[in-house]
């Protein structure tokens, strides 16, 4: 049992109940990885997908011809034939469901289901959350192999509303897993109903989260700069779907600095490792641009990442504190084509560095500063979305109070707060509940940034209302 805020924790029951039914070793022929699913009289049945027969399968037939489809001349018979495939994928289409005709945990959120959509539910989405439940939307915490359990205790007592995939993992069949059973427990209590954000840093080369069965394995950046726009575009639409089959609704990638081929590798945050499509932002916007469509082309996010752009610094932000200043950067940097590119590409979300740069703000770092995220990014640049910064339990932030970085972050314009330590959140939370306590104005600088994360979940499949 492991503790947390002092209290044991205790979370094997629910869990236990999350993954009923699942199977790591096998899976079906209509998914790449077998996953629960979860209804209000289905909790514990395995997921449903085609030749699969019982009564979750006729209680989905019944919602599906609530909705208005057809599931064949028998009607709900309980038999996941054909037709009911057919239904099933004619429901996901125009909810920007994952289309596999299999019936998972989203997919019985969404069938259940029969309130407004678009705007009128996010709205009512965020009315119906608590405070501390909003705040959980706009953090997102680290989850590797062996912190499940702490992660979960997070959603329950701090409602954290996004998880990021760290540590290396392998198989779409223990991802899917995992990811399925996160879903299941964001519960109205925990998260207010609202699903989970769920990212990975696939971006190729040495950083590559997810491997082995169903997933590519993706040569550096510098290698795909050199792809025809074609494959480029192609194997980001081959990357998104395999994500998406596996519940992994956000690719932290792609990267979009330029780094100057004077400094190549370094340049230890990208070039050391051959993260950066190219050494122009004319290469870098062209690659960035197709990684975009084709990630869009299967509704998975992609994340515009590090703005306004690591390629002259000299050292790592997770790892330094020093080496991390670009003394070349304005507001008219040649550096910020490929963000714009990405941009107008419809990019979901823009992830903001740690760097200094001091010729567009002096004071402060760029994810603590309301001049690079509010002023340029949204302003100049025109970005509508999702800001999330890099990891805030960096070196380069640890001169800051862990709660202090997500405020600060948040007060700049910024919306979900990262961290890859996840004994870090509930510092965060705390310290965001006392700061909206204090202040109106951050107050709405918060509902604003709840309101950007529930309309990115609703326009990828990833918020239903009843």
């Amino acid at each position: 049992m492991n503790s947390f805020r002092g209290r044991p924790v205790a979370l094997g029951a629910a869990f236990a109940v999350a993954t009923a039914g699942m199977t790591l070793g096998v899976a079906p022929p209509s998914h790449a990885a077998e996953r629960a699913a979860t209804g209000s009289t289905c909790t514990t049945h395995p997921v449903i997908y085609y030749g699969s027969t019982g009564a979750c399968v006729k209680r989905a037939q019944q919602l599906l011809i609530e909705h208005g489809y057809s599931v064949g001349s028998s009607g709900a018979d309980g038999i996941f034939g054909a037709a009911t495939r057919t239904a099933v994928t004619r429901f996901q289409s125009p909810r920007h469901l994952n289309v596999t005709g299999v019936v998972d945990r989203l997919n019985w959120k969404a069938l259940e289901a029969f309130g407004p959509t678009g705007s009128a539910c996010v709205t009512q989405s965020f009315d119906h959350l608590t405070r501390s439940q909003r705040v959980g939307q706009l953090l997102m915490v680290g989850q590797e192999r062996d912190n499940g359990s702490y992660v979960h205790a997070l959603m329950k007592y701090d409602h954290v509303g996004n998880i990021v995939l760290l540590g290396g993992w392998s198989g779409n069949s223990t991802v899917g897993h995992i990811a399925d059973a996160d879903q299941g427990l964001a519960s109205d209590a925990w998260t207010g109903n609202v699903p989970l954000f769920i990212a990975a840093d696939q971006e190729g080369g040495y950083v590559q989260q997810l491997t082995g069965t169903g997933f590519t394995t993706l040569p550096t950046a510098l290698t795909q700069g050199t792809w025809s726009s074609t494959h480029q575009q192609s194997t980001a639409a081959t990357v998104g779907q395999q994500l998406r089959d596996v519940g992994v609704n956000v690719n932290l990638a792609p990267v979009t600095d330029t780094v100057p081929q004077s400094l190549g590798t370094g340049n230890k945050p990208i070039g050391y490792y051959y993260r950066e499509y190219g050494y122009t932002p004319s290469t870098v916007s062209r690659a960035v641009t197709n990684v975009v469509h084709g990630l869009n082309s299967r509704t998975e996010i992609a994340t515009l990442k590090h703005f306004p752009g690591l390629g002259r610094i000299t050292n790592n932000t997770d790892t330094s504190s020093t080496g991390i200043t670009d003394n070349t950067a304005t507001t008219s940097d040649p550096y910020l084509a490929p963000f714009r590119s990405g941009i107008t590409a419809g990019a979901g979300m823009v992830m903001v560095g740690l760097a200094w740069y001091p010729k567009i703000d002096s004071a402060n770092q760029a994810a603590f500063s309301p001049k690079i995220i509010t002023t340029l990014l949204r302003g100049q640049l025109g970005f509508k979305g999702v800001v999330v910064s890099d990891s805030l339990s960096a070196v380069a932030a640890q001169h800051i109070s862990v709660g202090q970085r997500a405020v600060r972050f948040i007060a700049a314009g910024g919306d979900i707060a990262l961290t890859g330590n996840a004994r870090e959140i509930p510092a965060m939370h705390s310290a965001i509940l006392a700061k909206m306590a204090a202040s109106p104005t951050f107050t709405k600088q918060v509902n604003a940034a709840v309101h950007r994360v529930l309309t990115l979940k609703s326009t990828h499949g990833l918020l239903f209302c009843s």
